[in-house]
């Protein structure tokens, strides 16, 4: 159950205590703004977030005179989720990180128009992508060792513009070196169609896992659900081209799909 004093709960209560001075239900609320009761009943008991869109739709229905909107800014000063906060420290302490993912480019490798995309235009979040990516290029201590397998489709869904499309694999070219590798599994049946996941191997080469579910991401450190993970990313990268034909198929991908 989410903290009832966190502030993204107490904005939950907020969008409640307006509603409900409405005089409408969540069913009645969700058909006039366009959003699944679902997610209203998530965001009201503090468990799922609120986008700067959904507060706007509610302001206009419920007449709040842009209070819900302004009650937002409590996330300038959280630009990660709580959730995603306590990954971004074994990120950032990780030695290696092992990385699948079958339907978007790594957060880690992304430009910064896809994120965009991805984030739907959040700025905060946004902002706060572009900073975790430094990670990558830090020189005390050095940066992590970084393997990536991603799914071919990830080359060929469009996530923003052609333009954006190619820059993105031209940029993930540009990454690879010594110490970050991406291989690239070909289109067909295969043992990674189920979820992504990031490996993280912290000091003492203690692994951990970070897996992305439909409402958050959870942080997975018991042993044996973290071996099965290293088995399962080990196994997909047999599967994947090798980094020199996955850089190839990157290159190729960008020349004809994304003119």
């Amino acid at each position: 159950m989410a903290d009832k004093y966190t502030p993204q709960a107490i904005w939950g209560r907020e969008l409640r205590h307006y509603r409900q001075v409405a005089g409408l239900t969540q069913a009645q609320l969700a058909q006039k703004i366009h959003f699944s009761e679902s997610l209203i009943s998530g965001i009201e008991t503090g468990q799922l977030p609120a986008s700067p869109e959904f507060a706007q739709a509610c302001d206009t229905t419920l007449s709040t005179g842009g209070a819900l909107h302004r009650l937002l800014d409590w996330r300038r000063a959280q630009q990660f989720p709580l959730w995603f906060g306590k990954w971004r420290d074994k990120e950032q302490a990780s030695s290696v990180l092992r990385a699948y993912e079958p339907l978007l480019i790594p957060g880690l490798l992304q430009t910064e128009a896809y994120a965009r995309v991805v984030l739907h235009g959040d700025e905060i979040a946004l902002a706060a992508r572009m900073e975790r990516q430094t990670l990558l290029t830090r020189s005390d201590p050095k940066p992590p060792i970084v393997r990536c397998v991603i799914d071919e489709a990830v080359l060929h869904r469009p996530i923003g513009s052609p333009k954006d499309m190619r820059e993105q694999l031209d940029h993930l070219v540009s990454l690879t070196g010594p110490r970050l590798s991406i291989q690239v599994v070909p289109h067909g049946m295969h043992s990674g169609l189920l979820g992504g996941f990031i490996i993280a191997t912290l000091e003492g080469g203690v692994d951990v896992a970070y897996v992305d579910t439909a409402l958050r991401g959870l942080i997975v450190s018991d042993q044996e659900e973290v071996n099965q993970a290293v088995q399962k990313f080990e196994a997909i990268r047999t599967e994947a081209l090798p980094l020199r034909m996955s850089l190839d198929l990157i290159k190729r991908t960008a020349g004809e799909r994304w003119i």
